[in-house]
């Protein structure tokens, strides 16, 4: 079997607001106006996505995808696309989709983190369609069938968090990671107004998002833990080139601290492992550049005794299943998993048969898909409808 084709699909999903879009609540710095998604050339939210579509001679067919976010992973649709059709994806054609090792060692340009992601989940959907197995065989086979979930909450005024989370409780949700990294009084105002919300019982993170110096970081975990917040883990409290914070800070608060920006490869991790920067590392498909990679980072969490949190980054449905395959498949990641687009818009797959990955939740949890490959199929009609152009 060989390589023929290799194309990326570009998705937009028009929103009614854009995800995070708070002044002086959540991270400051996306205020006043820094990092916006939309411009004067594209003043209406959106979401961007690259659906990849690996063909073969023999008809065998995978599916993968990948966010473009010029805010958070410094890409652009446009980008994304070329980097996939023109300069990736011509890499692997004519070669078995089978030898996964040498094919992703081929695509190990540098950035293109999300290009490449597109490409190694279509590979591993092409790979288990092909063998007839899902891919969390691939990855060392499924040792849980359920996955909890755990969503973003956007910052906003203490009564609108608490509201949200009140709302999404009411649909399954269990797990919950509010928005901050502004002023830190009125952080830990806001993290107060939710737990006493969703009480006790309900697990609850916070991302600051790069938006607090070391020394604020520090006063919000210890004022947090003073009024009884129970914080599961802080995430990425200081700017992601500064591990000797994040390490000053996690040596001064009981509260466990992740790193999300500051973690996107395998040296990344190693990086934070020699600094004692964090206690968790955040794993997103999209930072680590796949599945494959994603496994090492999380195999380096492991080897250092930190924990390991499969992040969000926004999908379409694919990511949704490559992600419970991802947390099935690895023994060592036992939190929740964060799959904050099921709260964002719509997938743009046919429900697999295994049970929906979409809300209402049973039991917090969404279930792993049983199918050969990632075990969903897209929805051709809502992907030809939202094509951005072509």
């Amino acid at each position: 079997m060989k390589i023929t084709q290799i194309s990326a699909i570009p998705i937009r999903i028009p929103l009614p607001t854009a995800p995070y879009a708070t002044e002086n609540a959540g991270t400051r710095i996306d205020w006043h106006g820094r990092r916006s998604r939309t411009s004067s050339v594209r003043p209406d939210p959106a979401l961007d996505y690259a659906l990849v579509r690996i063909e073969t001679d023999e008809g065998v067919t995978g599916i993968g995808e990948a966010q473009a976010d010029i805010g958070f992973f410094g890409n652009s649709l446009e980008e994304l696309c070329a980097a996939i059709d023109l300069y990736l994806g011509p890499q692997l054609l004519g070669r078995d989709p089978l030898d996964r090792e040498q094919l992703l060692d081929l695509l190990d340009y540098r950035e293109n983190s999300c290009a490449r992601s597109g490409i190694d989940l279509a590979l591993h959907d092409l790979m288990g369609r092909a063998l007839g197995v899902p891919v969390s065989t691939l990855l060392g086979g499924a040792h849980r069938r359920r996955v909890q979930v755990a969503v973003e909450v956007a910052g906003g005024a203490p009564e609108d968090m608490a509201a949200t989370c009140t709302s999404l409780v009411a649909r399954g949700v269990r797990v919950f990671k509010p928005k901050i990294g502004g002023h830190v009084e009125a952080d830990v105002e806001r993290l107060s107004a939710i737990r006493e919300a969703v009480g006790p019982d309900v697990i609850l993170r916070a991302d600051a998002n790069q938006g607090y110096n070391a020394k604020d970081a520090i006063r919000l975990c210890r004022l947090a833990e003073r009024a009884g917040v129970g914080l599961d883990l802080l995430e990425q409290p200081v700017a992601a080139w500064d591990l000797a914070g994040m390490a000053l800070v996690r040596a001064s608060v009981d509260t466990p601290i992740e790193a999300d920006e500051s973690c996107y490869s395998v040296h990344d991790a190693i990086q934070i492992v020699r600094h004692g920067a964090a206690d968790v590392l955040n794993v997103k498909l999209a930072k680590a550049g796949g599945l494959y990679t994603a496994k090492k980072i999380a195999a380096i969490a492991e080897a250092a005794g930190l924990r390991c949190v499969i992040g969000t980054s926004f999908g379409l449905g694919v990511e949704v299943a490559a992600k419970l395959h991802l947390a099935a498949s690895t023994m060592h990641i036992v939190d929740a998993v964060e799959f904050t687009e099921l709260v964002v818009h719509e997938p743009l797959i046919e429900q697999p048969s295994s049970g929906p990955l979409a809300l209402p939740l049973r039991d917090g949890c969404l279930d792993v898909p049983t199918g050969p490959g990632l075990g969903v199929e897209l929805a051709s009609e809502d992907v030809d409808r939202l094509r951005a152009w072509g």
